[in-house]
């Protein structure tokens, strides 16, 4: 655990899009991540709307990492492989990093990432064969940390608690 909370502080200290935030021991068990990366959201009428900043919590078990971490995320994400939790493996191997997750994870959130073939949600995954067209919905490069948005996203400016 020592040696992935040294990763995850390698490659997102000061990462534009990406803020990881340990929570409890160290090293720690836990960690509130913060993606400001375009996803998708339902609006009121049920219909997909871009939402442009996803909290995620990702706990470590007990069993770690012979068992595979839980990621959640704080609202009703619009995507395949959302749901009460991310799935963030099909096939859990003890060799992927929590840096690796935390990359994935935002890859799905921008529709570059999704399994239609085994999804939470259903209806995401109807939605995404129906609108492949308009996938990925952003084309933020992640691992190099640049960004080459593929749709219009208005800012309201720096929102109330953002990490500085």
């Amino acid at each position: 655990m020592a040696n992935d909370y040294s990763q995850l502080r390698m490659r997102f200290d000061g990462h534009p899009f990406i803020w990881i935030e340990p929570v409890g021991t160290h090293p720690p068990e836990a960690y509130n991540i913060v993606f400001d990366l375009p996803t998708l959201v339902l609006d009121s009428s049920n219909r997909p709307r871009v939402s442009n900043r996803t909290f995620v919590s990702l706990t470590l078990p007990q069993g770690y990492p012979k068992e595979k971490p839980k990621a959640v995320s704080n609202e009703q994400i619009f995507h395949p492989n959302f749901s009460d939790y991310i799935c963030i493996a099909d096939f859990w191997s003890p060799a992927q990093s929590l840096s690796d997750i935390v990359l994935d994870i935002g890859q799905m959130l921008q529709w570059q990432k999704y399994n239609i073939q085994s999804p939470l949600n259903a209806i995401a995954a109807e939605w995404a064969v129906s609108h492949a067209h308009e996938l990925p919905i952003g084309s933020f490069d992640i691992h190099t940390a640049s960004a080459t948005p593929s749709i219009s996203i208005q800012s309201h400016g720096p929102e109330e608690g953002h990490p500085q």
